[in-house]
């Protein structure tokens, strides 16, 4: 953890490639997998990679889990040792994970303010806002910035998710309230999107093939994101780990729409239970 007065804390469900965790000194805090009896920390003892190769393999299904009170006290105890007088914590959407109830627990009996943030949404809904919050602190330097920042970010967000099948979401029990829409439909494609407001999945299509799946994803995605033409716009494109078809997808939306910052990565393992292999995302704003 840096040296700035303001600490900016995360959980690794925000899917920032590191590049721009380590550009922006943010602390990123681990999620966990539990697999056969034995616990992961996300992006750390379990790679992308090697968890979707396991996870198409292995007939035991895993499990997630969240930090505890005490991890997030702990990491707020050392930042205040390290210099910090106010702390920043954006978390995975509430209504998905118990993670921002936690870091709100962990918050009780510290000395410095701690500002605890609901994104309402996970992977780069989580990431975009962090990010902005992360350029507020850089540019302007105070709380009151980078919450705006943020919260001025997740209003702006969309989110839509193609996968392979909806196995994924009903075994990880993060459907939401898509589950209405999809019953309990298998050999189906679907496509979903985040409500950035209630912090939950929806059901957007049902369709037969990935292929014309890919391309309803794609095209739902811009038409919610509204008139982009001429506006500076950033995109993220995740997917579970099928690189090829995100550069594809990422060369595509560049071709197109000439967006200002465009970020590729692989959805995480904590992610990944829910999504399974070869989904694809894509996860943007047009910003000012």
């Amino acid at each position: 953890m840096g040296n700035h007065r303001i600490a900016l804390l995360t959980d690794s469900t925000c899917d920032i490639p590191d590049k721009l965790v380590q550009q922006y000194d943010i602390n990123v805090i681990p999620c966990y997998v539990i697999w056969d009896g034995k616990e992961y920390r996300d992006h750390i003892d379990l790679s992308a990679v090697d968890f979707y190769q396991r996870l198409v393999t292995d007939p035991e299904y895993p499990s997630t889990a969240h930090p505890s009170s005490e991890t997030f006290r702990g990491i707020y105890e050392v930042a205040g040792e390290n210099g910090a007088d106010e702390i920043v914590v954006l978390t995975v959407s509430g209504a998905m994970s118990g993670t921002y109830n936690a870091a709100m627990q962990g918050a009780s009996g510290i000395d410095i303010p701690v500002h605890v943030v609901d994104s309402r949404g996970p992977t780069m809904s989580l990431g975009w806002q962090v990010l902005a919050a992360a350029r507020a602190r850089e540019a302007i330097g105070t709380v009151e910035a980078m919450l705006a920042a943020a919260e001025k970010t997740r209003q702006r967000l969309v989110q839509f998710v193609c996968m392979h099948s909806i196995e994924y979401l009903h075994k990880g029990g993060r459907i939401g309230n898509a589950t209405h829409f999809f019953g309990n439909i298998l050999n189906i494609k679907p496509i979903i999107y985040i409500d950035h407001g209630s912090g939950l999945v929806e059901g957007y299509k049902k369709i037969r093939t990935f292929s014309r799946a890919v391309e309803v994803f794609y095209k739902g995605f811009f038409e919610k994101l509204g008139d982009a033409a001429g506006k500076t716009l950033r995109i993220a494109v995740l997917h579970g780990n099928a690189p090829n078809e995100a550069e594809e997808l990422a060369d595509r939306v560049r071709k197109e729409y000439q967006p200002a910052e465009v970020v590729i990565n692989c959805t995480g393992p904590v992610l990944g239970v829910n999504t399974g292999p070869g989904a694809l995302a894509l996860c943007g704003y047009v910003d000012d």
